[in-house]
């Protein structure tokens, strides 16, 4: 018997989507294989995006290098809006490899290997390898996850850490002997997740914990197994000191800012990051993909079947009270409890983050593990019972965005014509480019595997393959972004002004001033490496005292403007005497001295890339 009252080969021990039954070191392999792939391969060779990745590069880089621990900083002012825990971790690496976008990087990459792992061991502890695989290959494969486990960001640590809580919750809750002592990582999550990004990461929890404890009525066995009140003095142990160290040092000043950047966050837009309140659908539907084609039926059937479940007990007066469990008293075959977890969880977060008046793409990130266990227990059984309802519907659902990201894909250079206008405002190197390639091998790919998917659901003999022709398709297509379709952005929108902001870092000294003018863009700092002045479009008069040789400490300090070349007009007379050093793409460095040393840029850090 497993934690949770049923065989781990109930769904198992049939033939399902594999010639033959895996084993734990073949998944496990095959997993590490391909998260170590779709996560590191070619990690350091792009440029860091804005504005986020460069905020929390530079913020970790001026960490190490000022040696305060404590207080985050970017452009050498305070930053209070998310806290330390990520930055500690990018410094760590920072200290041991140096600053690059390699390491700033790492530790996400590494917690998104980490988070396949413990998926597929959460899951093939209950179930078995096969679901255990299934389900982490689903959590792997998809645009989303592997996104955010590529980038610089706050996310791909939270995502793990709340999983981790979440399934010490679940281990603690329903195992006995020493897998009751898993309920510790449910407030070590917590904690670390609060370190990560605020209340958020205690949030993430308690929207699937407490939902689910009620409509289980398991209120008492958690009493009595989880540890509540323990748990709850290690939570504040751990979360609070640091919390508690920057109101000391900062005061109400740190306090307003945390609280803008938390209920602020949840009340109001911030920094035009709106949308509907159907905003995440979209993003669920093809972030997902191919996976969250079984999602609908996955949702419906995990709860129709618990109310099935409590109406038979109804009908035979075993209703469960606080004190008694369901799985324990009144073990049944009509619903797994599991999927019943992971789709309130899936839909607590998604609620969550829908009524959040801030909204981005990747802020339901820590719903998607939950999100791959109801899909893999879901086509588990499909393929196990070719009757399971809403099978057809499902692989309808799982081609239809395939289709659509396919065409869109394919028509790729044709939309990039009709928009480049646009494109060109934010970088300036647009009209003269295209996106390659790289689009339309992605494009087709996806259209004829979407074909596949199609002919293959329809016999029950080869239905399994519609897993790995799905998950194939969507490996090729990330395969194909990672290593043609990015590299090419990257040469002509993302790196050109960093190489130029390298160059004034290194010719500039301590007194002198370096102006970074048009919209902002944080990882300049971070390739700068100092101090900078950032000025934004309509802002022309800030610039002016830094202009006349009067605000020099020496007649001798130089003053750089770095700018997209399209802006030069618009900056104010007195920069007349200023002349172009170095161009790139659209970009321009300026100077008041006209002589520049230009370094070589220093190669990008080891990565599995073989151009790296």
């Amino acid at each position: 018997m497993t934690t949770d009252g049923h065989r781990a080969t109930d769904h198992g021990d049939r033939i399902a989507p594999f010639a033959s039954p895996p084993t734990r070191h073949s998944s496990l392999a095959l997993l590490l294989l391909l998260a170590g792939l779709l996560f590191f391969l070619g990690l350091g060779t792009l440029g860091l995006t804005d504005r986020d990745e460069g905020r929390n590069a530079e913020a970790a880089r001026e960490m190490v290098e000022t040696g305060d621990w404590v207080s985050p900083t970017f452009n050498y002012e305070p930053r209070f809006a998310k806290p330390v825990f990520v930055y500690w971790l990018m410094g760590g690496a920072y200290r041991l490899f140096g600053a690059s976008e390699f390491t700033a990087r790492l530790p996400s990459a590494a917690l998104g290997v980490a988070l396949i792992l413990i998926q597929y061991l959460f899951l093939a502890r209950l179930r078995g390898p096969m679901l255990g695989l299934l389900g982490g290959l689903m959590l792997l494969l998809n645009v989303e996850i592997v996104a955010i486990g590529r980038l610089a960001l706050t996310d791909s640590t939270l995502i793990f850490f709340t999983t981790l809580s979440l399934f010490g919750f679940w281990l603690g809750l329903h195992g006995e002997g020493r897998t009751r002592q898993a309920i510790w990582l449910f407030y070590l999550g917590m904690a670390v997740g609060m370190l990560t990004k605020g209340p958020v990461g205690i949030a993430v929890p308690l929207l699937a914990a407490v939902p689910y404890l009620t409509l289980t009525r398991r209120w008492g066995q958690f009493w009595q197994k989880g540890f509540p009140l323990a748990g709850l003095v290690l939570l504040l142990a751990l979360a609070l000191p640091w919390y508690a160290a920057m109101f000391s040092i900062h005061g109400a000043r740190y306090g307003a800012s945390a609280q803008a950047d938390t209920i602020g966050r949840f009340l109001g837009a911030m920094e035009g990051h709106s949308g509907t309140l159907l905003f995440y659908l979209p993003i669920l539907l093809f972030g997902f993909f191919p996976w969250s084609g079984f999602l609908p039926v996955a949702l419906y059937q995990a709860f129709k079947s618990w109310r099935d479940r409590l109406r038979v007990m109804r009908d035979e007066h075993l209703r469960p009270t606080p004190h008694s469990s369901p799985v324990t008293h009144h073990p049944s075959p009509i619903t797994d409890e599991l999927e019943l977890f992971a789709a309130i969880w899936l839909v607590g977060v998604l609620l969550f983050f829908s009524l959040s008046a801030t909204r981005l793409p990747h802020y339901i990130g820590p719903l998607y593990p939950a999100a791959a266990i109801l899909a893999a227990s879901y086509w588990n059984r499909c393929l196990t019972d070719p009757s399971t309802p809403g099978l057809r519907a499902a692989l309808h659902l799982l081609t239809l965005p395939g289709y659509l990201l396919g065409a869109a894909l394919v028509a790729a250079s044709a939309l990039y014509t009709n928009f480049v206008e646009q494109i060109a405002k934010e970088f300036p190197i647009a009209a003269q480019v295209d996106p390659g390639s790289g689009p339309l091998t992605a494009g087709i790919i996806l259209l004829l595997g979407m074909g596949l998917v199609r002919y293959f659901g329809r016999s029950d003999e080869q239905r399994r393959l519609v897993f790995w022709t799905a998950g194939g398709a969507i490996l090729l297509v990330l395969l194909i972004a990672i290593q043609v379709t990015l590299p090419r952005l990257n040469k002509y929108f993302i790196t050109p002004p960093q190489e130029l902001a390298y160059a004034a870092g290194l010719n500039l000294g301590p007194s002198d001033h370096l102006i970074l003018y048009g919209s902002p863009k944080p990882s300049w700092v971070f390739y700068a490496k100092r101090k900078a002045i950032v000025i934004q479009p309509g802002e022309e008069a800030n610039i002016l005292p830094y202009l006349s040789p009067a605000s020099s400490s020496s007649p001798l300090s130089r003053t750089m403007i770095l700018l997209p070349s399209r802006l030069k007009s618009k900056l104010p007379a007195e920069a007349a005497q200023f002349s172009v050093v170095l161009e790139r793409y659209g970009y321009s460095l300026l100077a008041n001295k006209p002589m520049v040393d230009i370094p070589p840029m220093p190669q990008p850090s080891p990565s599995l890339s073989p151009h790296g």
